[in-house]
């Protein structure tokens, strides 16, 4: 595996594990693919630092359990504008 790629899986983990933050927000912050932010972490960093790879997985999941609750605020604020708009 190439060196910048085993740097980038590894700075993406230390990201996500710092900040907390989505793969979507991930891929924005160092210019990616989602497809490459999942496979950075659960294929390439595995068999670069597996412990790393488990802490970074362990934000993922907490990420992937609350996502539904994300979008349904998404949502509540779109219509809530919506709302805000028609009145003025």
């Amino acid at each position: 595996m190439k060196e910048y790629i085993e740097e980038r899986a590894t700075e993406i983990a230390y990201y996500i594990i710092e900040t907390g933050a989505t793969v979507r927000q991930t891929a924005q912050k160092f210019k990616v693919s989602k497809s490459t932010v999942h496979k950075d972490l659960r294929e390439r960093l595995t068999q670069i630092n597996p412990a790393l790879a488990a802490e970074a997985g362990k934000v993922l999941a907490v990420n992937k359990a609350e996502r539904h609750i994300r979008g349904g605020l998404a949502t509540r604020e779109k219509y809530l504008h919506r709302k805000e708009i028609k009145y003025l």
